[in-house]
């Protein structure tokens, strides 16, 4: 099966050897994404609420440009920087997920790149 490497501007542009996301047969594998502002190249400020929401905006770009939309996403992995953040994070990502979520494991790590509060990735069924 051949696999198809997806780039759209209107998501950071990948700082080392990955791609935004992978079209392969009928699935789309997002990378994680940070809030990373895509016009500036630099992490939003205002906490975990505003992350969440550039990181989900910057994951809806990239499956835009995969033919798809979270309504196809099946599974999200959420790295969070520290647990406290688990229920700020959730009411923001409820919002983009209003009637079938999708499934979704969340962990606690370490640290993440550039000091994100957040990461997620993404796989998608394509329609």
């Amino acid at each position: 099966m051949p696999k198809t490497a997806l780039h759209t501007e209107l998501a950071p542009k990948p700082v080392a050897a990955y791609a935004q996301g992978v079209r392969a047969g009928q699935f789309l594998f997002l990378s994680g994404q940070i809030g990373i502002d895509p016009a500036s190249g630099a992490l939003v400020s205002g906490g975990v609420e505003t992350e969440t929401q550039r990181v989900l905006e910057n994951l809806r770009a990239v499956l835009a440009a995969g033919g798809a939309s979270f309504a196809d996403v099946v599974k999200m992995t959420v790295y969070l920087a520290d647990m406290n953040d688990f229920s700020v994070f959730n009411a923001v990502y409820v919002g983009y997920f209003e009637a079938d979520p999708p499934a979704r494991a969340t962990v606690g790590v370490v640290a993440l790149p550039r000091g994100a509060r957040i990461e997620i990735d993404a796989v998608a069924l394509l329609p």
